[in-house]
């Protein structure tokens, strides 16, 4: 067989994106429950009330301005508060998520649920018992769960208290948070991921924001000091770091355009990777930081944390490639890849304008399994659709064959990279394996999932539960190790 024995097969989820109950339990509200669902392609809007009343919005680099506050309005819909209702249907997901035969399952721990006011408002026990009973239901399903700890779900009153990540006070608030979560969850979890998709927004960040470096910086930090806390708390336990994947291929045989190529990898991977990996900042991060204004004076103690705090092995994101060039000027820009690029002509593109390039995975695969000799684990890939449910014979059935050829596709090149080219990767997760609300646009209509959640942008429907055609044969792979993906 291809796959080793003991491969980990299963799907990505978040707490933010996924549970709902964003009020209950004792949670914290977080600044995405303040979003309502963008509008096409574009970044969902975050909504506040300015200090003379009127309504704001913010984007992705936004801050909150000097005396507004976040405030919920009557005519917008925030689909984050209710996502998936994961937190009222929690036992049932897993049960079926077992039914495909998974081996693994990764979610984020929601902050705000288990330390809501940070430090100094303590443990949230409720927060606690609940992600305590999930990962012991999944253990007994037979799933050995890999769990985040950050996915942009701080408690909003940290935002308040310290302005964000570009405060080093956020280093200590987030070892501490970890601390119980490795205390209280160790029991059940020995595979941990630190920061989801690390590098995304520094991916994003086009105009070179000096805080872009110094947020980053502090979450790297904080990372490392957490990778050592786990491996302290939690004896065996092995730390990744998670990084957005970028495949990015010169558009034309232009050296400019190679070259241009090999930066955009080292500043929008490598210069977290590298960081993370090898336990210091490449040799390049002098040029990446000058790009964005700012010079780090990295301190002894930093330097020695990053260093004894070095990731085991590198997990990672892949949907899409993109093409790289120095010409741009009368080419077409692809519409939905978050870092940009040109459009390819040899790949095509999804209905939210990702191109779709599964040999690319293999390549990618290559690329990492060559440059940083840890083990791999590929935790999101998939592909957000508008599937469409229909009633046959007094059946509510969803045909999405686009996912299956996507994911069979994807998961051949994924074979290929084990069995001839020698990747060393112990498992991979689909993004997301039931419908949940999208990061980038808010919306529940973007449909990753092999299981369909009743629930629209709007806010109209009652969450029920429907296997997609793709869960049958999701569930084909996951039994056969990977073998039969007809």
């Amino acid at each position: 067989m291809a796959f080793p024995k003991g491969f980990l097969w299963g799907g990505s989820i978040s707490a933010e994106q996924v549970e709902g109950g964003w009020d209950e339990g004792g949670k914290a509200p977080v600044q995405l429950d303040y979003a309502g669902p963008a509008v096409g392609t574009g970044w969902r809007p975050v909504y506040y009330r300015n200090a003379d009343g009127s309504r704001g919005v913010m984007g992705a680099f936004d801050r909150l301005p000097d005396s507004a506050r976040y405030e919920l309005f009557d005519d917008v819909h925030y689909t984050n508060h209710v996502a998936a209702d994961f937190y009222h249907r929690w036992r049932e997901d897993l049960e079926l998520f077992a039914e495909m035969g998974w081996t693994t399952f990764n979610t984020s721990v929601s902050w705000a649920r288990v330390m809501p006011g940070g430090i100094e408002g303590g443990v949230n026990e409720e927060g606690v018992r609940f992600y305590r009973d999930l990962f012991a239901y999944a253990r007994e399903l037979g799933m050995d769960p890999v769990v985040t700890l950050y996915k942009y779900d701080e408690p909003i009153c940290l935002e308040a208290r310290y302005g964000g990540w570009e405060s080093r006070a956020m280093i200590d608030e987030f070892e501490a948070f970890s601390r119980v979560c490795f205390e209280r969850l160790g029991a059940y979890v020995d595979k941990w991921l630190t920061f989801n998709e690390v590098n995304i927004f520094f991916m994003m960040d086009k105009e070179g924001r000096p805080e872009t470096i110094t947020k980053l910086h502090n979450q790297m930090v904080a990372a490392a000091r957490v990778t050592k806390a786990a491996h302290e708390i939690v004896p065996g336990s092995k730390v990744g770091c998670m990084v957005a994947g970028m495949c990015a291929y010169p558009y034309t045989c232009d050296p400019a355009d190679v070259l241009a190529t090999y930066q955009e990898f080292q500043h929008g991977f490598g210069y977290c990777a590298d960081t993370m990996v090898f336990g210091a900042y490449p040799r390049y991060a002098r040029r990446v930081q000058r790009a964005h204004g700012c010079e780090l004076d990295v301190s002894a103690r930093d330097a020695n944390d990053l260093l004894e705090g070095k990731a085991d092995f590198l997990a990672f994101s892949y949907y899409a490639s993109m093409a790289m060039t120095t010409h741009a000027d009368d080419l077409e820009m692809t519409s939905g890849n978050l870092i940009g690029g040109v459009k390819n002509p040899y790949v095509t593109e999804s209905e939210w304008g990702w191109p779709m390039d599964p040999t690319g995975f293999r390549y990618l695969l290559n690329f990492l399994a060559d440059r940083y000799r840890v083990p791999l684990l590929d935790v999101e890939n998939g592909l957000g659709a508008k599937d469409e449910l229909v009633a046959e014979d007094g059946v509510e059935r969803v045909h999405d064959p686009y996912r299956i050829d996507y994911l069979r596709a994807h998961i051949e090149n994924l074979r290929t990279a084990v069995e001839e080219d020698g990747v060393d990767i112990f498992g991979y997760t689909t993004w997301g394996p039931i419908d949940l609300v999208a990061a980038s646009t808010g919306q529940m209509s973007k449909r990753y999932g092999f299981i369909y959640v009743d629930m629209d942008d709007e806010g109209n429907g009652d969450c029920h539960r429907v296997r997609k055609d793709s869960f049958w044969w999701y569930q084909k792979v996951c039994r056969s190790n990977g073998e039969e993906l007809e």
